[in-house]
């Protein structure tokens, strides 16, 4: 299938991969977003002279940006420049403690033994060197990977993922090389990220650790928002035609190809289309959900509080607050429905005086909270236990905010991290990029291969493209 006109849906940083992979494979790309700029998730608010990222606010791997700067002849740098974070992040803990959680080795070395002594620093050395093992057996041929059916992933890299502990416990895992529990948390509190509670998420997800650990941690100079704005740039430059502003209202069908992309004002013709869209939006545009036992099982959300101060305090780009209680809190957000009860919260300060506070609660289909009544009670006890953890006066110093609950972020179930990376949501197992039933329409996002975040969002673009330069294999 030549597929020489491809219109990609959604032009977030799945969308905007796709169609620079494309681009790059000489297809002719338009893409239609129902926003007004481009982002997606990784979008932009503008609040009383703050422009404030929306969603992640750091970005990691970035060679994978690089990759779609790079097939159409361009270099990342002349567009963005990017700024090492070190400390990637900071820990503060219940005890009153603080871990600067640095990616050069003998940085974090001396910090983990000024921290908790030698014989953790010593462990240390170890799970870095597993942790970068774990990530490069994934990397190509399962992180990086189109999965046709299971037994894609019978390959000899399995059997070294398995050796690893790839299919074990990451807390278990961790427990071989650490045993002071505050470290414990540092190296896998990444896994709620991915939808699951630590102690009971896949040691595979150990790598979204060596991502934010090892390889570095980076911010775009102008917010997390200048990525996408750098890359429509650059696919604008080599001939994609963008629509913003625009909602594709459905799709034009013969058979089982995809003929045309409708909008309210247009008839779009198109040999292929990528629908970089919620799983639940893709569906309906292609007038089919595929049927899953058991069904999908989507992830935490969060509770968002953008707040710009008259006052700073002493803190670094990432700052983590953790609680006293650990375990019982995640099984709270995730089986309980429940808030909380003792709050871990990530506060980011992107901006010197606007603070990014996310505070991990659950989804609505796990609760079905009422958040315009709930929402302002529960931003009073974050900015209280904000103030019992060293920001103090921090209420009284807002002079603007913006308060984001699971109610506000218009996606399935209320979760701006899709579907959980269960076992069962995991690698072929996860919603597939390809839909029975339609030859040339391919998926891409962070609901389906491989998964949640920005490099693995970046990455599910491009393998998107591969599957329409490739030809599509048949759902």
């Amino acid at each position: 299938m030549k597929a020489d006109h491809v219109v990609v849906v959604g032009a977030g940083l799945a969308g905007l991969s796709a169609a620079l992979h494309l681009l790059g494979a000489g297809r002719r790309v338009t893409v239609v977003e129902k926003e007004d700029l481009p982002g997606g998730r990784a979008g932009r608010l503008d609040l009383d002279g703050y422009r404030i990222d929306t969603g992640p606010t750091v970005l990691t791997m970035p060679e994978y940006a690089e990759e779609a700067f790079a097939v159409v002849g361009e270099r990342m740098a002349d567009r963005l420049t990017l700024d090492r974070v070190d400390p990637a992040y900071r820990a503060r803990f219940a005890d009153g403690e603080t871990l600067g959680v640095h990616t050069d080795g003998k940085a974090m070395e001396a910090e983990i033994e000024r921290f908790a002594g030698p014989r953790e620093a010593d462990g240390y050395r170890r799970l870095r060197r597993w942790l970068t093992e774990l990530y490069e057996v994934q990397r190509e041929h399962f992180i990086g990977a189109n999965f046709d059916s299971p037994f894609g992933l019978v390959r000899p890299e399995l059997a070294k993922l398995a050796w690893l502990g790839g299919f074990g416990r990451l807390e278990r895992n961790l427990r071989r090389f650490l045993t002071d529990e505050r470290l414990i948390r540092v190296f896998s509190f990444q896994a709620l990220y991915a939808g699951v509670p630590p102690r009971k998420a896949l040691g595979a997800y150990a790598v979204i650790a060596y991502m934010d650990t090892i390889a570095g941690v980076y911010y775009p100079r102008g917010g997390m928002h200048a990525l996408p704005a750098a890359m429509a740039e650059a696919a604008e430059a080599h001939g994609a035609e963008f629509r913003c502003g625009t909602t594709v209202s459905h799709l034009e069908r013969n058979n089982t190809q995809v003929t045309a992309v409708h909008t309210g004002h247009e008839r779009i013709p198109c040999d292929a289309v990528v629908l970089a869209v919620e799983l639940p939006e893709a569906y309906r545009l292609l007038g089919r959900t595929p049927k899953r036992v058991p069904p999908i099982r989507w992830s935490p959300s969060a509770v968002v509080l953008h707040a710009g101060t008259n006052r700073t305090w002493d803190l670094d780009h990432h700052t983590i607050f953790f609680g006293d209680a650990w375990s019982g809190t995640f099984d709270e957000i995730v089986h309980k429905g429940r808030l909380m009860s003792d709050p871990s919260l990530l506060v980011t300060r992107t901006q010197e005086s606007m603070h990014y506070v996310l505070a991990p609660c659950p989804n609505l289909v796990t609760a079905p909270i009422d958040w315009q009544r709930v929402g302002p009670r529960y931003r009073d006890e974050i900015v209280r236990t904000l103030e019992k953890r060293g920001l103090d006066g921090f209420g009284d110093a807002i002079t603007t905010e913006r308060l984001v609950t699971p109610a506000d972020w218009g996606n399935a179930a209320g979760t701006p991290f899709a579907a959980a990376h269960t076992f069962a949501q995991t690698g072929p197992f996860r919603p597939r990029n390809l839909v029975r039933g339609t030859d040339n329409a391919v998926l891409a996002g962070s609901g389906t291969t491989p998964g949640v975040g920005v490099p693995p969002v970046l990455i599910s673009g491009r393998l998107a493209a591969h599957r329409i330069t490739q030809g599509i294999t048949r759902a």
